[in-house]
């Protein structure tokens, strides 16, 4: 039988993931433009953000910059983030997500984009924030081609 040391760690583990989770969920809510809070709140002052052929943005203030130029780039988009795996080690944590993209480009063009989102956490003041995120696409295609007829990354 578990000891009450024990129960308190295991149940500090299922909080913290809960809360990752509604992180999560209020950074895709600030991307798709459904939030007022800040795009900044869901980072570190170092955090690395990292979206592979996308660019490389460091610290939460270049972050907050690049992401006001997002609504030029992608004007409408809906983001769901499923399959997460999280572990929780003390005041850090690491996370993998499947993300699923329904979005209107700059010039347009409805696209559909799948990738992976692996990031690391930590908690800061009581709470959890993105210290780094890596976007890992699979594929980005049009609408209306679909990505059975065309996959592209760029």
């Amino acid at each position: 039988m578990a000891t009450i040391e024990e129960l308190e760690k295991r149940l500090e583990k299922l909080e913290a993931i809960d809360d990752i989770k509604r992180l999560k969920s209020r950074y895709a809510q600030i991307v798709d433009g459904l939030s007022d809070l800040s795009f900044e709140e869901c980072f570190t002052e170092d955090a690395v953000w990292d979206l592979g052929t996308a660019g490389k943005v460091e610290g939460r203030k270049a972050i907050g910059e690049l992401f006001k130029k997002v609504p030029e780039v992608q004007p409408f988009s809906v983001h769901y983030f499923v399959q997460a795996e999280l572990e929780v080690d003390g005041n850090e944590a690491v996370g993998k997500w499947y993300e699923w993209l329904a979005a209107t480009q700059g010039d347009g063009r409805a696209v559909w984009t799948a990738g992976i989102e692996e990031e690391e956490y930590r908690k800061v003041g009581g709470r959890w924030l993105i210290s780094a995120l890596k976007l890992t696409p699979i594929f980005r295609t049009p609408y209306e081609e679909g990505w059975h007829k065309v996959r592209f990354t760029d």
